[in-house]
């Protein structure tokens, strides 16, 4: 069976690198109507590792990095949103789904920056995107990238930022906060899936709890350090929510659009 848009959600999660892609699609993946990859035999089965249209986060600098690459971001206008490049996407990820199921589900964190191209490609196509405090994503994100907190955080604001832009050009969007996943899993769940159209399934895997505070006593370890990156980077971290001074701040609940 083929991908066919009147029998198949397509459904692309995206969010930064320890953002919470793996857990969130892990999560989706426990509904018998949903089906992900598994198995597949490359990192974190990742369909940006299954396919040659497009570049990997790897290839344009890897976590931490990738968006600061010029071509990091794909739009509609990109050369590369053509039929073809649609055709051959199917091709590559679709022996990797179960397609008697309703949902196939593409995870990449990099899909943060290529809702606009995936939507030219897939116009019924449906984003779930997580977001993460920068300051877990940027600590949890160093031991890859080998760069410095404060290139981390602009990392994080440059990413977010694209993404707030190319949300308003969306059609089917939802966005989740890590926080919000993992001190109410069944609310926050519960909103994910009625997004897909379904009934949250019975859920098996844990959600811990309190994940963020081995970051947060780090970040509190070196107050100097802290305290000029609040001053730089506060008021630009508070539009998306978080605060660099109160960590513990966490954004509203999920929001969706609909079009």
């Amino acid at each position: 069976m083929a991908y066919d848009p009147a029998r198949h959600r397509l459904v692309f999660v995206g969010g930064l690198h320890r953002s919470g892609t793996t857990l969130l699609a892990d999560l989706l993946a426990e509904h018998d109507e949903v089906s992900g990859f598994a198995d597949t035999g490359v990192p974190a089965d990742e369909g940006q590792h299954l396919q040659t249209v497009y570049p990997t986060a790897r290839a344009i600098g890897g976590p931490g990095r990738f968006g600061f690459a010029k071509g990091a971001r794909l739009t509609e206008d990109s050369p590369l949103a053509t039929t073809a490049s649609a055709e051959r996407l199917l091709s590559e990820w679709g022996p990797h789904w179960d397609r008697t199921r309703a949902v196939l589900v593409e995870k990449s964190p990099p899909n943060l920056l290529r809702t606009r191209f995936l939507q030219a490609l897939f116009p019924d196509a449906r984003f779930l995107l997580i977001v993460r405090h920068p300051v877990a994503v940027s600590l949890a994100t160093r031991k890859w990238s080998q760069t410095s907190v404060p290139s981390l955080l602009r990392h994080w604001l440059v990413c977010h930022r694209a993404f707030a832009a190319d949300r308003e050009r969306l059609g089917r969007v939802h966005v989740v906060s890590y926080e919000h996943l993992a001190a109410e899993p069944e609310a926050c769940l519960a909103g994910v899936f009625a997004f897909l159209d379904l009934a949250p399934p019975p859920r098996s895997l844990e959600v811990r709890a309190g994940s963020n505070e081995e970051y947060f006593a780090r970040f509190r370890s070196h107050p100097v350090a802290a305290a000029a990156l609040a001053l730089r980077y506060e008021h630009a971290v508070a539009r998306f929510g978080y605060s660099l001074r109160e960590l513990s701040r966490r954004p509203e609940a999920p929001s969706s659009s609909r079009s």
